[in-house]
């Protein structure tokens, strides 16, 4: 019996009208299934990649770290350096003590060689301290630029301030620089620092003349003069002459300081600010201090 065309939608469920609908659903079942199968598919591959992201943008975002009392983030673990958001408040400058000061640069030297430096948010401090700075040190240092003074005593924006010639040696602009930083602005350390290998040294030692160098070595020429009885090699050629003359640079350079200027000599002597030495290490980043 053949199936009529015209009552075939009638019928799927008896006779030939039955094997008719199998064959229809056999035909639009395939491809439905087909498709439901990629679509679950394509929906767990987004799901999970979903699921992966989230978990990497959580662990590393960094509004949700812990905040400290300070209101920074604070180390989730104790190899990780705290992140410093703010610059020093003068209230907190004031209460130091010079001694406590020199401690805090040492310090923070340790953690430079150890390689542990404070994480800082240097933008947000730039804009803190645009309306005052409160140095707690001032440093004089070489020109010489294997030395990142910030770096080398762990501080950031507004911490110190920082005077460079080469050779380190404190003349007429220098001297009122200390004195606007430390008389004026308060801060309670000087801190000349020498350093190895020093080419103002070595320019100083062999009696370089060139240009207006000539005239800024004759600044470091005391120092070279003190080793007058030597009886080794005096020039550049001998490390161990160089590394004598830069100690003693630093040592003449203090001298010179307090001799120079009454205003620090007098800060000292009342206990409001320390007038100390050191040398930079170049092959480990330590500073050796010294105070006289």
């Amino acid at each position: 019996m053949r199936c009529s065309r015209n009552r075939g939608a009638e019928r799927f469920g008896n006779g030939c009208s039955s094997a008719a609908a199998r064959r229809m659903r056999l035909i639009f079942s395939a491809p439905f299934k087909s498709t439901t199968r990629q679509m679950r598919k394509t929906l767990s591959n987004l799901l999970t990649v979903t699921c992966v992201t989230c978990l990497l943008t959580s662990g590393c975002t960094e509004s949700q770290r812990p905040s400290g009392p300070d209101g920074s983030p604070a180390a989730a673990d104790a190899n990780l350096a705290p992140r410093a958001e703010r610059v020093l408040t003068r209230e907190e400058r004031d209460q130091l003590t010079p001694d406590e000061v020199l401690d805090s640069l040492k310090q923070g030297n340790q953690r430079f060689v150890a390689g542990t430096l404070t994480s800082r948010d240097h933008s947000k401090q730039v804009r803190s301290a645009a309306l005052g700075q409160f140095p707690k040190a001032v440093i004089l240092s070489c020109l010489d630029s294997r030395i990142p003074v910030e770096d080398v005593f762990d501080r950031g924006i507004g911490d110190l301030f920082v005077a460079r010639v080469a050779g380190n040696f404190a003349n007429t602009d220098i001297l009122g620089s200390m004195e606007f930083g430390c008389k004026v602005s308060g801060s309670k350390l000087i801190l000349v620092l020498g350093h190895e290998h020093c080419g103002a040294i070595s320019g100083a030692i062999d009696d370089v003349e060139l240009g207006n160098i000539t005239a800024m070595l004759a600044n470091i020429r005391p120092a070279v003069d003190h080793f007058a009885d030597y009886q080794g090699d005096k020039s550049s050629a001998n490390e161990e002459f160089v590394h004598m003359v830069a100690e003693q640079n630093v040592r003449s350079t203090i001298a010179g300081i307090r001799k120079n200027s009454p205003i620090l000599a007098d800060m000292e002597s009342n206990g409001q600010l320390k007038i100390v030495g050191g040398m930079y290490h170049m092959d480990t980043g330590t500073v050796t201090f010294f105070e006289e």
